[in-house]
């Protein structure tokens, strides 16, 4: 790194990201897959009180918990981060 970066921020810090919080994973055989409707029920490999993950692409950033945010809509939820990953090296 040039000493002129060093010390300023880089413009690509303004880039929004996504970010895909998992709650679980299903592995429905296709048959019931093929009768799922409303009101149907899918289990999840996880229970209510595990964390979440948090991944941007591939890369697990961190784990929370969901709660309902404190600021926003009635009910919004939102995630309390309990672990964040080490992302200095860049996502």
């Amino acid at each position: 790194m040039s000493e002129e970066m060093k010390g300023k921020e880089s413009p690509f810090t303004q880039v929004p990201v996504e970010i895909t919080v998992a709650v679980g994973k299903a592995r429905p055989r296709v048959s019931e897959l093929l009768k799922l409707g409303p009101d149907a029920v899918l289990p999840l490999d996880r229970r209510v009180e595990d964390p979440v993950e948090l991944y941007v692409g591939d890369k697990l950033i961190a784990r929370g918990e969901l709660t309902e945010a404190e600021e926003g809509q009635p009910g919004q939820l939102a995630v309390r981060l309990t672990e964040v990953a080490d992302l200095k090296g860049g996502i």
